[in-house]
């Protein structure tokens, strides 16, 4: 069966502070920022923005879901996170395996405390 729907395009996170969470995303992150306009930022995340917002309606005021960012080598962007003053949750660790590919994780909090995970997949040793 054909799909009837394309790749994921934007991701939409709900902020109480939304110029707070922009300079974090754009000064620690160091995600692009792409446009802002009427209390919204849009940053760029490869080929999916990320809209941020405050909420509209109480029903929306919730923490977001984990938002998971590939980098090339974990240990050096751990270091360049704490450098710039992240919140980190735990140190980078080997969370499984898939086939020869090892993942690796380690968790922050942004300022409003939405999780965010960092993940490097890197080749495995041989056992």
């Amino acid at each position: 069966m054909p799909a009837l729907i394309g790749p994921l395009a934007q991701v939409a996170v709900t902020f109480h502070d939304v110029p707070r969470a922009l300079a974090w995303y754009r000064d620690v992150l160091g995600l692009p920022l792409v446009f802002e306009t009427n209390g919204m930022a849009f940053f760029a995340m490869g080929d999916v923005r990320l809209m941020m917002t405050a909420p509209e309606k109480p029903e929306y005021d919730h923490p977001a879901s984990v938002l998971y960012f590939k980098v090339a080598q974990i240990d050096e962007a751990y270091a360049a996170l704490a450098a710039r003053g992240a919140t980190l949750e735990d140190t980078p660790h080997l969370v499984g395996k898939m086939g020869s590919t090892e993942i690796w994780m380690c968790f922050l909090r942004d300022p409003e405390r939405h999780l965010i995970g960092i993940t490097e997949e890197r080749a495995g040793t041989s056992s």
